[in-house]
């Protein structure tokens, strides 16, 4: 092991998220509806419908990063407002309530312009859920570098999501965890920084993962070539 590689005081310990989804009892049939229970649906409606969605189908790219771009280009057969709600980048938001707001606005000025207000068919209704979520430890932790790759090759998917999606909406707000650690406890600011930087919309979570181990194992031949 490099001399030269920094130990962290405090280890980065990787967490894993499990999600319970609720029925309301709540639906809509047209935008009208959608946009009424929109402006007032508790945080968690809005979690699943948006961050939930994105990590259950990110293998999906790029398909639609939320449910209502979904349902309103499958089920309204309204393909530019559909266009519209995927365009609202989910992970780029710092609340829920901000993207509820970035939903709201962008559905009614769809309405402002189209007069015409298409429903879903019978039984294709939106049906507004609910997500329950929890945080648990799991058994992986890595003061510096080498452990951070070799924990971070076998975390499962739902972590990955946890410390790289979900961290946006947790302070320090618009980094992900993993950067925030290898900034702060490591001093690895130019790593973090590319790691910050990744696309998330243009990759899966596995090839999240692949593309930061790349970036590690890159720096670890720095540091291995710096001591020699």
């Amino acid at each position: 092991m490099p001399s030269l590689m920094p130990r962290a005081a405090e280890p980065f310990r990787f967490f894993t998220r499990s999600c319970l989804t609720l029925m309301t009892g709540r639906k809509a049939k047209d935008l009208n509806e959608l946009v009424d229970y929109l402006k007032t649906a508790s945080e968690p409606v809005i979690y699943q419908h948006t961050h939930r969605f994105l990590r259950q189908h990110q293998y999906l790219v790029p398909e639609p990063s939320n449910d209502f771009a979904y349902w309103t280009t499958h089920m309204l057969q309204d393909e530019r407002l559909g266009e519209r709600l995927a365009a609202i980048d989910t992970v780029r938001f710092h609340s829920l309530n901000d993207l509820r707001r970035a939903l709201v606005s962008t559905i009614e000025q769809h309405l402002g312009k189209d007069g015409i207000l298409r429903q879903a068919p019978e039984g294709k209704e939106f049906h507004f859920m609910s997500a329950v979520q929890f945080s648990v430890p799991i058994q992986y932790q890595a003061h510096d570098l080498v452990e951070f790759r070799d924990c971070l090759s076998k975390v499962g998917i739902a972590s990955l999501y946890l410390h790289i999606f979900e961290a946006m909406l947790r302070p320090p707000l618009g980094t992900n965890d993993f950067s925030h650690w290898l900034d702060t406890s490591l001093h690895e600011t130019e790593l973090a920084g590319r790691m910050a930087g990744l696309d998330l919309y243009s990759h899966t979570l596995e090839e999240l993962r692949a593309t930061m181990i790349g970036f590690i194992e890159g720096r670890l031949q720095e540091l291995s070539h710096a001591e020699a």
